[in-house]
């Protein structure tokens, strides 16, 4: 026993029982012993003591509240599903190591973790408050501390988990609303981790549909927009199409009061509006085979009584309403009506073709071509072919003399009204209206016209297992998929991808939609699948920078541009595109991000324009030129007028620098022209991107003799050219202004001039007298050198400066000339000539050269260098 008894009073027996070291209620909580006293006995030794009876000693220890309360878990966890209210979820328990009821036992718990839809009773039973939404939140993370019954609470609070489990719904789990496509990366998985939920339903097919909606984009797809033209070159069409709907220019007028959509080049025809196409445009008389092409979007009808809705009309200018041939959309029915003229044979023969298409009032682009090969008449839409389900018969219509009337958008009623009127208006949209009379369009070729530059795509087609039916639609915007076992058409949705092969996207969304359908053993739809709504983001591309460079001032003497060849105006045109991209640095701390130009970058373009810079060529003397052999193997063309050559046509940058270089001017009475501008731009895209403009000029070089560059000079001050010098240039120049600092050294150096030619009038004169003839005759041999690299100045006044004459003297010259007037520049100038020509006779004798030659100079810079060229 860990207790001692001690006497303290011998006489009067007071003891005392203590404890020997210290006692611990958690070690034992009480004790229980015997005490007996004995007394000092007799004798001198004690002995003889007597013992009193036995006390039994009951000691119950009392307890302190040392411990805190602690969990026999570290962390708990439970799992709840959605929607549910339960009256425990899970029990948490604490325990305290005191020995005392009053605190080893656990009188309460209490959550910490504030805002949480979850209590807690005295017992560790937590329960939900509210419903749990698995949507909202998958998971709650909880703390917990309990509390003894002295208020001691736990050192550390307890981690209890509750996951939520949503209620099983049949769908497809694990998508992503938002797929996000940068341009030029190719095919893009959809829904790379799909999969479908049935809650363990008895399926035995599955039938889903997967939709690319773009039936705002363009002509209902991410398509190129080139001109109709140049596609159908692209497509390998046969040539001879005529555009009916082309944009509005000043050869294609007839347009111009049409609504246009900013895309694509559509028109969009509301009722009211109809266009006249003008005569000569398409040939009167069709013969038994052509092709009309189209886009259209239509949707119903307008109003209790449909009417028909003219496409495309060909009707009496005047005096009657006949219908001769007509494309329109009755009741959602297409109708191409064909009435052949009175030939021999005056007996009924087909004269109207009706289709009923769901498409047709669909408010959706669709394309349409009609084959003609009377009396066949095919329809295809979307690249796949219909046929009539009525044919009608007519009779022929007589000749007449009558004029007729091409429209679109509206029917010419030019008869049997008061006043002839557009009548049977469209309500919808078209673009690419196109007929080719002569010919009939390949299946291959409408395939090309209507193909859609973006759609969905299926990586791994291999993989997709046995059981898997697949489908797409022409444009590749609708795919249909078919399984009866769930995991092969996991795997194969999530092989399907978007797909945007255009270099340049347009950036935007594309809306998808899935919806499925699912099928039990023994019933016919057991499970509903909610449809997934999700789209594609487009991201915009980096725009091209395209950049024509090349010699953009050169001249040439007059009789190079008088040749048959004429002048070769871009000889080194180079055309180059690139695109800076924003990149961010690798220094994190540098967030600014930076521009970096990437490399040379290849595409298309769809037409350049050689433009004249003021007045119009002179079809009389002076013409633009290109061999049309340029052109062959090339998906190219060229126009040609007064105002310039144009080349268009969807092909590489390459080619086109190759039919450039080949253009060339001619004038071949050039004596009243001295220069020529032209700007060449081009594009790509229909000019969604342009390029610079890039100006050239032309200067046409007179060879005359002295008193013709006076002359010319006084009737042309243009023909002067100002020398362009790099920025910081300090070079002198012949120029026509004179710095004001150098006025008085100027006159002092006119007034020596004077003095110097009056002593030497006599002597300049009687050497005019032996070099006019000479003059005369070295006309011909001037001015039949070019250097293409140079800038050239001519300046007349200065024909040839002396051995002994310093740049000082020459400048004072040319300074005197300009300021004097026209009587007297011309005066002192042929002096100076005739006392030149005395010199060079002089100095070619002592040579030994018996023939007189008579020099032409001019000033000639180049890269800041100035050389004086004599001839």
């Amino acid at each position: 026993m860990p207790f001692e008894a001690v006497v303290l009073n011998k006489t009067s027996g007071e003891g005392r029982l203590r404890a020997k070291s210290p006692v611990d209620c958690e070690l034992q909580k009480e004790y229980t012993f015997i005490i007996q006293a004995y007394d000092c006995g007799s004798g001198p030794g004690g002995t003889n003591w007597k013992k009193s009876h036995k006390a039994v000693v009951h000691i119950q220890v009392k307890d302190v509240n040392e411990f805190p309360p602690t969990f026999k878990e570290s962390v708990y966890k439970a799992t709840v599903t959605e929607g549910k209210i339960y009256d425990s979820i899970l029990q948490v328990e604490a325990i305290d190591e005191d020995c005392s009821p009053q605190y080893s036992q656990i009188c309460n718990y209490e959550i910490v973790t504030t805002d949480v839809p979850f209590a807690i009773d005295r017992n560790g039973n937590i329960r939900n408050t509210e419903k749990l939404n698995y949507d909202k939140q998958h998971q709650y993370e909880i703390k917990v501390t309990a509390f003894d019954c002295g208020q001691k609470h736990a050192t550390e609070d307890v981690l209890v988990r509750v996951n939520v489990k949503p209620v099983c719904k049949p769908g497809w789990q694990d998508w992503n609303k938002r797929i996000e496509y940068k341009p030029g990366s190719g095919s893009k998985p959809l829904f790379p981790s799909i999969h479908l939920e049935t809650c363990d339903g008895p399926v035995s097919s599955i039938h889903t549909t997967i939709e690319l909606q773009t039936n705002y984009i363009g002509k209902g797809c991410d398509r190129e927009t080139y001109s109709e033209k140049s596609l159908q070159k692209l497509c390998g069409a046969s040539s001879g199409a005529i555009d009916l709907l082309p944009s509005p220019s000043a050869t294609t007028n007839w347009t111009a009061g049409l609504l246009v959509d900013n895309n694509d080049m559509i028109f969009k025809f509301d009722g009211k509006q109809g266009a006249k196409i003008p005569d000569g445009i398409v040939p009167k008389n069709l013969t038994d085979q052509f092709t009309i092409t189209l886009w259209m979007k239509h949707g119903p009808s307008p109003g209790l009584r449909a009417e028909k809705e003219t496409i495309l009309c060909n009707s009496d200018k005047t005096e009657m309403n006949r219908h001769h041939y007509a494309l329109y959309v009755h009741n959602c029915r297409l109708v191409f009506l064909l009435r052949k003229d009175f030939d021999q044979a005056d007996t009924f023969r087909p004269a109207e073709f009706h289709w009923k298409l769901d498409q047709i009032c669909d408010k959706e682009w669709h394309y349409y071509v009609v084959n003609v090969e009377f009396p066949v008449v095919t329809l295809y839409m979307d690249g796949t072919t219909y046929e009539p389900y009525l044919v009608t018969n007519d009779w022929p219509i007589h000749p007449s003399h009558i004029a007729m009337q091409l429209t679109v958008g509206a029917c010419w009623q030019g008869g049997e009204v008061t006043k002839p009127r557009f009548a049977q208006y469209f309500h919808g949209s078209l673009a690419s209206l196109t007929i080719r009379p002569g010919k009939i369009e390949s299946q291959k070729v409408i395939s090309c016209l209507q193909a859609c530059k973006e759609g969905l795509d299926i990586n791994s087609l291999e993989s997709l297992g046995q059981g898997i039916k697949y489908h797409f639609n022409p444009s590749q915007s609708v795919l249909v998929m078919e399984g009866d076992d769930i995991e092969n058409i996991n795997q194969a949705l999530r092989k399907v991808s978007y797909i945007n092969s255009r270099q340049f996207p347009t950036a935007g969304v594309r809306r998808l939609k899935v919806s499925s359908k699912v099928q039990c053993f023994g019933e016919d739809v057991c499970i509903s699948i909610p449809d997934i709504d999700a789209y594609v983001m487009v991201f915009q591309a980096n725009e091209p920078k395209i950049t024509i460079s090349g010699m953009d001032h050169f001249a040439r003497p007059a009789a190079q541009f008088e040749s048959e060849r004429g002048v070769i105006l871009l000889p080194d045109i180079r055309i180059v595109s690139t695109v800076t991209k924003m990149e961010h640095p690798v220094d994190e701390h540098d967030r600014a991000t930076r521009p970096v130009l990437l490399e040379e970058m290849l595409h298309n373009l769809d037409f350049c324009d050689v433009l004249v810079i003021g007045a119009e060529l002179d079809p009389e003397h002076e013409c633009l030129e290109l061999d049309h052999m340029e052109l062959q193997g090339k998906h190219l063309d060229a126009t040609n007028s007064t105002a310039g050559y144009s080349v268009y046509g969807v092909d590489s940058m390459n080619n086109y620098e190759q039919v450039l270089q080949q253009i060339r001017y001619r004038n071949w009475d050039t004596s009243g022209t001295f220069d020529r501008k032209f700007r060449v731009k081009c594009s790509e895209l229909n000019g969604r991107y342009t390029s610079n403009e890039f100006n050239l000029e032309v200067n046409i070089l007179h060879s005359s003799n002295f008193m013709d560059h006076v002359n010319h000079m006084i009737a042309q001050p243009q023909f002067l050219q100002s020398v362009h010098h790099p920025e910081g240039s300090t070079t002198a120049v012949h120029s026509s202004v004179v710095p004001s600092v150098a006025t008085i050294v100027i006159i002092i150096c006119v007034s020596i001039l004077i003095f110097i030619i009056t002593l030497g009038v006599y002597r300049i004169r009687t050497a005019h007298q032996h070099s006019s003839a000479d003059n005369e005759g070295s006309k011909e041999n001037e001015m039949d050198w070019d250097d293409s690299a140079l800038t050239i100045t001519v300046n007349p006044m200065e024909k040839y400066e002396k051995p002994h004459q310093t740049e000082e003297e020459s400048d004072e010259e040319d300074i005197e000339d300009e300021d004097d007037d026209t009587s007297s520049a011309e005066s002192d100038e042929s002096e100076e000539e005739e006392e030149d020509e005395e010199e060079e006779e002089e100095v070619i004798v002592q040579k030994g050269d018996k023939q007189k030659v008579t020099r032409s100079c001019w000033y000639i810079t180049q890269e800041a260098k100035y050389f004086l060229y004599c001839k």
